[in-house]
């Protein structure tokens, strides 16, 4: 239990320390390349921070445990959006780039319910996991074919900043060895910290999805808060929105394609998965539109509406393992009431937002 503890520890440790050698480097590689830091947040960070749950997800297929390698993405993907998001805003709210709302929450979107067709038959196929993984490339592609394509107004803001810092020729071997470094650190943190936690998660009797789910999911996406959190901080919200929805779309292009595509049957989705938390992962990536268009800004009480919809995900999940006699009625509760007022709640945001433009056109 001790060892367990220090590990949990250290990879806490390495995962902060790692998240901020990356942020650095890819901030200052973007200035000095001319990228916009968004296309760097979609694209390195996004890659860095997502390779946590490639390398879990690949060895969980590799030892025979695919219900961890699709609990583990589906989890991501979850928290991501509802606890990254939400607690990033909770502690400095963030502007949302155009560039998001119009182009990479779709494409997010169309990853996630891509998947969601190819599994209708209760598995994702090995050939439909290839496919997945060679849209990774063509992804990446078009997001920096489209930077070198910005208008000068937009890139402006980059070569001032550019110049008030100086090129200093020879100085991005160095931020290339911090985004590397950075990476390194991420990947050792996030399997320390996620094999003290199934220890931990075994030991109380939790089945292999849940801890997949949960526990993995959470340690898995720990690179992507401290990263985000951090890079909001230091004032890169293209950074911090960038990360999250990028790592979402590799999580399913890469994540579960690469996973798929080394396991010769491809991988069977648990009912439970089909039944209830693609759904869930659905609804967290479809409620980032309208949550974005709002303001183009997420709040603090947008973050905490997030926040508070994943502790009500996991106190499901917890119910639900638990086979507790609360269940029926807090699905109940949670479908005939909660899901409602917050579809309300969305749709008057939008309403209300587009009213406010109308009027400031006027």
């Amino acid at each position: 239990m001790l060892h367990n503890g220090l590990l949990f520890v250290l990879g806490i440790t390495a995962l902060i320390a790692g998240a901020e050698a990356l942020v650095y480097g890819a901030s200052r590689i973007a200035r000095s390349f001319g990228v916009s830091p968004l296309v760097i947040g979609l694209t390195i960070v996004a890659i860095g921070t997502t390779s946590p749950e490639i390398a879990v997800s690949v060895g969980s297929v590799l030892s025979g445990q695919p219900d961890l390698a699709v609990g583990n993405i589906v989890g991501s993907n979850i928290a991501n959006v509802l606890v990254i998001l939400g607690l990033t805003a909770v502690i400095a709210p963030l502007a949302v780039h155009v560039q998001v709302i119009r182009q990479e929450v779709p494409i997010m979107i169309g990853a996630a319910l891509l998947f969601a067709v190819m599994v209708a038959d209760g598995r994702l196929g090995r050939s439909d996991s290839i496919l997945l993984a060679l849209l990774i490339p063509v992804y990446m592609i078009y997001l920096i074919r489209q930077s070198r394509t910005e208008s000068s107004e937009t890139r402006q803001p980059y070569e001032d900043a550019m110049v008030r810092e100086g090129r200093l020729e020879g100085r991005w071997i160095l931020q290339l060895l911090l985004i590397a470094g950075g990476i390194a650190l991420l990947v050792l943190g996030s399997q320390w910290l996620v094999s003290s936690s199934v220890e931990f998660a075994r030991a109380l009797g939790v089945s292999e999805l849940v801890i997949g789910l949960t526990i993995i999911a959470a340690g898995t996406s720990m690179p992507e808060i401290a990263t985000s959190v951090l890079a909001a901080i230091r004032g890169e919200s293209d950074i911090a929105v960038g990360n999250v929805v990028g790592s979402n779309t590799f999580n399913v292009l890469g994540g579960l394609g690469i996973a798929g595509a080394v396991s010769p049957d491809g991988l069977p989705m648990a009912p439970a998965v089909m039944n209830f938390d693609i759904w869930v992962m659905m609804a967290a990536t479809v409620a980032c539109l309208p949550v974005f268009m709002a303001g183009r800004r997420i709040g603090r009480m947008k973050g905490l509406m997030f926040l508070g919809f994943y502790v009500a995900y996991v106190t499901y999940l917890i119910l639900d393992a638990s086979g507790h006699d609360a269940l029926p009625r807090y699905s109940s509760i949670m479908i005939s009431f909660v899901l409602p007022l917050t579809v309300v709640t969305l749709v008057a945001m939008v309403l209300r937002d587009q009213r406010r433009r109308s009027k400031s056109t006027n």
